[in-house]
Order: C-alpha cells, then sequence, then structure tokens
C-alpha cells in the first residue's frame, strides 16, 4: 500500500527535502511491516538533512522510528500483529561488542529511515517499546535513549553512590541524568540558562553550573566534590568542553565521547588524561541487546521522557529549525 515519505536529495539542506510516496512490500520470513507514527530529531539526522553530511543518493532520514507491527512474515515469533515496536539504530549490532563502523547500515543515513508511514523491514530491526509509552515517547529511545544508557550502564556500569556531570538539555544529557538518578547517583548539571537550570533541578539534579558566567566549570565541578572529580561525564559538546570535562573527572573516571556540538576536530589535552589516567570512551549509541535491557527497565520503573514539542511529519524542516534555535529543553518529535 502506497504511504507518505519524506525524501532528501543527494547533498541534503533544506530545499531539497521532498514529501513523496513509499511503498511498503509485504513482509518475508523474518521480517515484519510497522506502521510508523513518530520519530525523534538528532544532532545527527540534523547532519543529513541540513547538508552537513548530506547524503550521497535520494534518502529517506530519520534513525528513529516508532509504530505498531500491523503484518509478520513466517518465523516472526518475537512480535505479533498490534504490537508497539521502536527501531534499532544499528539494524545488524544485535549483541556483544562493537562491531560496525560509522553509519553505512544506519537508518536514515547509510539506508533509508523512518520518515515515513510505512515499513518492511528484518524483525531484529526493531524492539519492543515500553508498556504504556506513547509513539513519540517511545521514538526518542532509538538514538539518545540508548547512547545514554549504554554510557552509563554499558559502558561505566554505574551503581548507587557514583556521581554524573551531564552537559546541556538535550536528549542524551536529560535520559543520563533520569537514569543515574535512578540508579541512585548523584547528578550535576551544566547549561546556559537559569531557567533551563531550574528545570534540570525540578529533574533531580542534585547540582547545576551556569557554564556561560562559571566557564572554569570543570573547577567548580571539583569544588562540589570536595576535589575529588565526578566518576562519569557525559560529554556532548565536543572540542570546546573536552578539557573541562577532563578536570571534572575523579582520578580514573569515565568520559563518555557522545557530541560534537562545538566541532570535530581539536586539541586534546594528553597530559591530563595521561597523569590522571582519565578513561576516554567514544560511543556511538549501542547494540539491540542493549536497548531490551534499557526497555526492561524503563518497564521496571516508569520513567518518562521529556517530549519538548511535535511537529508534523510534513513539518520536518520546522523541527530542524526549531532545534537549531537551541530552545528546546529535551526531544523534539514528529508524529504521523
Amino acid at each position: 500500500m502506497s504511504s507518505k515519505a519524506i525524501y532528501v536529495q543527494p547533498g541534503g539542506g533544506y530545499q531539497n527535502v521532498q514529501v513523496g510516496t513509499w511503498e511498503a512490500a509485504a513482509p518475508q520470513a523474518g521480517e515484519i511491516t510497522v506502521r510508523l507514527h513518530a520519530s525523534s530529531l538528532n544532532y545527527h539526522d540534523f547532519a543529513v538533512v541540513s547538508g552537513m553530511w548530506g547524503p550521497s543518493e535520494r534518502r529517506i532520514p530519520m534513525a528513529d522510528g516508532a509504530g505498531e507491527v500491523i503484518a509478520v512474515g513466517a518465523g516472526v515469533s518475537e512480535f505479533k500483529v498490534g504490537d508497539a515496536v521502536v527501531s534499532t539504530f544499528f539494524p545488524d549490532w544485535l549483541d556483544g561488542q562493537a562491531l560496525v563502523e560509522g553509519f553505512a547500515s544506519v537508518p536514515g543515513d547509510g539506508i533509508d529511515g523512518y520518515a515515513r508511514e510505512q515499513v518492511t523491514a528484518r524483525a531484529t530491526a526493531f524492539t519492543l517499546a515500553p508498556k504504556g509509552y506513547s509513539h513519540a515517547e517511545a521514538a526518542t529511545l532509538t538514538t539518545a535513549g540508548l547512547t545514554a544508557w549504554r554510557a552509563l550502564m554499558g559502558d561505566d556500569h554505574l551503581k548507587p553512590g557514583d556521581s554524573v556531570l551531564v552537559q546541556g538539555t538535550g536528549g542524551v544529557s536529560i535520559f543520563a541524568l533520569q537514569f543515574a538518578k535512578l540508579a541512585g547517583a548523584t547528578v550535576i548539571a551544566t547549561s546556559s540558562s537559569e531557567a533551563k537550570l531550574e528545570r534540570l533541578k525540578a529533574l533531580g539534579a542534585d547540582h547545576v553550573i551556569n557554564y556561560r558566567s562559571t566557564p572554569a566549570w570543570g573547577e567548580k565541578v571539583r569544588e562540589l566534590t570536595d576535589n575529588r572529580g565526578v566518576d562519569h561525564v557525559i560529554e556532548v559538546g565536543g572540542p570546546a568542553t573536552l578539557e573541562q570535562s577532563m578536570i571534572a573527572a575523579r582520578i580514573g573516571g569515565h568520559v563518555s565521547l557522545i557530541g560534537i556540538l562545538t566541532g570535530v576536530a581539536g586539541q586534546l589535552p594528553l597530559v591530563q588524561a595521561l597523569v590522571r589516567q582519565i578513561r576516554l570512551q567514544g560511543v556511538l549509541v549501542g547494540s539491540r541487546a542493549q536497548q531490551q535491557a534499557m526497555v526492561r527497565a524503563i518497564d521496571a520503573n516508569g520513567l518518562r521522557p521529556v517530549v519538548d514539542k511535535h511537529f508534523e511529519l510534513e513539518q520536518i524542516v520546522e523541527a530542524f529549525q526549531y532545534q537549531e534555535s537551541n530552545r528546546h529543553f529535551g526531544k523534539i518529535c514528529l508524529t504521523y
């Protein structure tokens, strides 16, 4: 059946975003067909759509997709018609250590993504969504939720009593704050907005720092931790924030390198890393098994994502322009 889809022409750019149609095939053995209802915006999606990292061929964008199973192929026992499901970022990384490099297999980048009303894909390209979640809430998990979960629970095994530093109020940072509090950790959060800092405190942040009025915020973090530093840093800024993040980390602390909001290249304060034995870990989302573990945890504790604003599918350009304004707190979603 023909359904609506968004296409980005080669090279990307808002002027090259078009509304078209897509014909979803019937599911073959091992496949499911999903009526998609939501996606959520990430910086990676922005890079593709805006033309920063535009596609080399016509592409359906968006890595995150959530919806309802409407048909099941032969041999599929994990899902049934009517199940609420959410996509995986790496359809081929099912479990274990990362064996994928780059974005060649990522929906919305190397392959067509979820800015469409229907898709037929391998069953392993989805997991069950958390019970009681709206499709928009579920769509926030594929990239932002899983990145935060893997960084804290997969790579560093966060435990009660640990301390975590999160930067800003984007999706990854807010999920990291929520997961850290559920684990019994102390959270220090940064933002340049006093209003957003108040909202971070309302979500459970134990300490907040305005990085604009406190540019040496790494030292402030050390002050707040009796000069010890935090166990874990969610580093989303990139080159301009990495040095402060390393100052904020304890000896042997863990810094998750996640974002490139301030660029893709910069100087590495190598001496800081060496003398303080800091562990720097690059994080590119996570595996399907990690996503399933995250969903089980959400089902057990009732965590709800923070969704800032909804846009219609055809408003995808307006949604990314809103994201660029940096006015949002949490996730921006497309619903359809």
